[in-house]
């Protein structure tokens, strides 16, 4: 069955899809020209923004964040900008401010000199280092996709994509979201190090005159019609089905919710993770090339969508307990009471 947030895709679309599949591929390649390792990475930055979410990015310093995020943007023909987040960073540093100026008639009126918010991809980089006043024009810029100015609602250009840093060490001093504000990102995507053979390659190519001249691949329009034919990929009542039964079993008072999550969950994902396991799996199977979303692609995509949506207790953080042990477990029935 079609569902009505699955518009039917018209026969052109349908041919569309395999030939955006091997554009992303080619874009992939491009991308690992400058940037080793990182496929998971890759793959979910890829599929969030073709869902037209943001991205919260976890990992300690030197794994090449920015570089990821500002090669993406060149080669997507995306303007990007990048703001460092400090504790003196205050809201007009992000949005922009209302200066007065003097025009070629000598007159003076009052003119709003745009922030580093009005461009397509943002690096918000390590946000939990500024206070929660400044991080919620952020958060009203991701969600509202608008700032507020002069008692004015200035619309922001799409797509609009927000990469958001975090470091998970030192964190003395920091202002850690709240889990109001961390429901805000599509996904929470955790970059590792990289392997023996990643490292080596990263070594070799940085360390000498190698220089990967990139090339923008796809215009700024096209993005954007990823993005609106994405929302048409197929959903059937069997994997929506899935989806809201594998939220409702992340919440402790929930009569399906395993043993593991009831001993261990204070709070569990709530109706825009749903929404988010959804979009996320659309995206996936369009990188896959097919018309329809599978449970598959839900569970392809359900660690960086419910590990920053569930809250822990304190007994099962002092256990060593984790979020994705949690999603893991639900992902493997079997091993879910352990």
């Amino acid at each position: 069955m079609t569902l009505a947030t699955s518009p039917e895709l018209t026969r052109e679309e349908r041919a569309r899809i395999s030939d955006i599949a091997g554009t992303l591929e080619t874009l992939r390649n491009e991308l690992h020209r400058r940037v080793v390792g990182q496929e998971s990475v890759v793959t979910q930055m890829f599929a969030a923004l073709l869902a037209e979410g943001h991205c919260l990015m976890v990992g300690v310093p030197g794994l090449a964040k920015t570089l990821l995020i500002s090669t993406l943007a060149e080669l997507l023909s995306l303007q990007f900008k990048r703001i460092q987040f400090t504790p003196d960073l205050m809201p007009s540093d992000i949005t922009g401010s209302t200066v007065i100026r003097q025009n070629e008639n000598g007159a003076r009126d009052f003119h709003f000199m745009r922030g580093p918010i009005f461009a397509n991809l943002i690096l918000a980089d390590e946000i939990n280092r500024t206070p929660p006043k400044t991080q919620s024009a952020l958060m009203e810029a991701m969600e509202e996709q608008q700032v507020s100015a002069g008692g004015k609602q200035l619309k922001l250009s799409p797509p609009f994509f927000v990469l958001a840093t975090q470091n998970p060490i030192e964190q003395h001093g920091t202002y850690p979201l709240p889990v109001s504000q961390l429901d805000r990102f599509l996904f929470n995507i955790t970059i590792d190090y990289p392997s023996t053979a990643e490292e080596f390659r990263i070594l070799v190519l940085t360390t000498s005159t190698y220089s990967a001249g990139l090339t923008p691949i796809v215009t700024h329009e096209e993005v954007r019609d990823w993005i609106a034919l994405a929302k048409k990929i197929h959903v059937d009542s069997q994997t929506t089905n899935y989806v809201a039964s594998l939220v409702r079993s992340t919440r402790p008072d929930s009569t399906s919710a395993p043993p593991a999550v009831t001993r261990h969950v204070t709070w569990g994902a709530g109706p825009r993770a749903a929404q988010s396991l959804l979009a996320g799996a659309r995206s996936m199977a369009l990188l896959a090339g097919r018309d329809y979303a599978t449970v598959d692609d839900v569970r392809a995509v359900a660690l960086p969508t419910l590990r920053h949506r569930i809250l822990l207790s304190y007994h099962a953080t002092a256990e060593g307990v984790t979020p994705d042990r949690i999603v893991e477990g639900l992902l493997a029935p079997e091993e879910s009471s352990a």
